[in-house]
């Protein structure tokens, strides 16, 4: 389907496809075993400008928004949604602070991720504090120009490998949502530590890791927005950055649905091509239909973001995020099916792509959350008509 893609942004997909075809293909179940973090494809999005390619130009970057991401994120995925979570998870941890920062903080820090020299990362989850933020028990206290925080973090995406993390604390606690703060941590600061590296199902490329703070004191011009902001902060981030998870179950889906596809023309059962079967054919054809629906919605509602008509897209982004990573599941799980046997072994991708699928139903809110997420708009849009 033609979604009429700028000049612009047919170059970056065709060079995201190179990368991942060239670059990534090869070492994929390399990494896939030994859960390295893939620091020579790091190096490589540098050099095609793709890190960058959500962020303005003044500060360094392509300037193609929240739809540049996506399509750069979907190519990448469609190889392997592990590798390229390094980038996307980068993309996470920045928009904190084009949400939020002032000038000099976007000086200081966008330049230096536009280019690939340094990864970001974002610190919201905590062991008891999942989909529940204000549970968290991370504090930042004042000190003079100095806040002094102590905590921990888990699950972080580019934990340990990033420079740059983005850290929600409580500053009021009193306060509950309004007593949450944003602030810009960097790596190598004392008192800021990295904890165990999570053994994961799937997208074991990407370093999982514990963030540890014991008494870390850092400037006051770390704070991101004002106090008390935090929470307004990760939710307008987490409107921004949900196509980007919904962009990497679409990649991966798309991936898997060109696997089965050739598959089922080479397999052959009963003296001809599976691929001749009306079974598997219906397959395909559900398969095909449910990525180019996540696709157009989630097109949709990156362009909405971008265009900035709309001050706030929670239902959209949520919206994009669950039927994505929903058709992921589905559209990964058939793929395995149409494999058969050799869908189960790591002979083929299918089976990875099975497993790195699952954790976009979950991370960036559940899809239950999602559900609850589309609901409360709803009941708002309509309670607003009401009036």
């Amino acid at each position: 389907m033609d979604y009429f893609l700028s000049e612009e942004e047919k170059m970056m997909v065709e060079t995201a496809r190179t990368i991942a075809i060239e670059k990534m293909k090869p070492v994929r179940e390399h990494y896939d075993e030994t859960e390295e973090f893939p620091w020579d494809i790091v190096k490589e999005f540098a050099q095609a400008d793709l890190c960058g390619v959500y962020i303005p130009e003044e500060y360094g970057g392509f300037g193609k928004g929240i739809m540049g991401l996506v399509l750069v994120v979907e190519e990448l995925c469609k190889v392997d949604g592990g590798i390229s979570l390094s980038l996307a998870a980068t993309a996470l941890g920045t928009l904190p602070i084009l949400v939020a920062g002032n000038e000099a903080q976007k000086k200081k820090y966008l330049p230096d991720i536009a280019s690939g020299k340094k990864l970001a990362a974002f610190g919201l989850t905590e062991a008891g504090a999942g989909s529940d933020a204000t549970g968290m028990s991370t504090t930042a206290v004042k000190d003079g120009d100095y806040y002094i925080l102590n905590g921990t973090k888990c699950f972080i995406t580019n934990g340990g490998d990033a420079e740059t993390y983005t850290i929600f604390a409580k500053t009021n606690p009193s306060r509950g949502a309004r007593g949450i703060s944003c602030f810009i941590v960097e790596k190598g600061t004392p008192g800021f530590e990295f904890g165990k590296k999570e053994k994961k199902m799937g997208i074991r490329a990407s370093s999982t890791r514990e963030l540890i703070f014991n008494n870390c004191k850092i400037h006051k011009d770390q704070l991101l927005g004002k106090e008390g902001h935090g929470l307004m902060i990760a939710q307008a981030t987490l409107d921004n950055s949900r196509p980007g998870v919904a962009a990497q179950a679409l990649g991966i889906a798309a991936g898997a649905l060109d696997e089965a596809v050739e598959y089922a023309r080479k397999r052959v059962q009963f003296g001809q091509a599976i691929s001749s079967f009306q079974g598997i054919q219906h397959m395909l054809a559900e398969m095909a239909t449910e990525v180019e629906a996540a696709r157009a919605l989630l097109y949709a509602s990156a362009r909405m973001i971008d265009s900035g008509t709309d001050k706030r897209t929670s239902k959209e982004s949520a919206m994009a995020k669950l039927y994505c990573s929903e058709v992921a599941m589905k559209v990964t799980t058939n793929a395995v099916q149409i494999f058969g046997g050799y869908g189960y072994t790591r002979e083929y991708p299918v089976e990875k792509m099975m497993r790195d699928a699952k954790i976009t139903t979950l991370y960036e809110g559940t899809s239950q959350i999602q559900k609850n997420e589309i609901a409360l708009n709803l009941i708002k849009e309509s309670a607003a008509k009401g009036k």
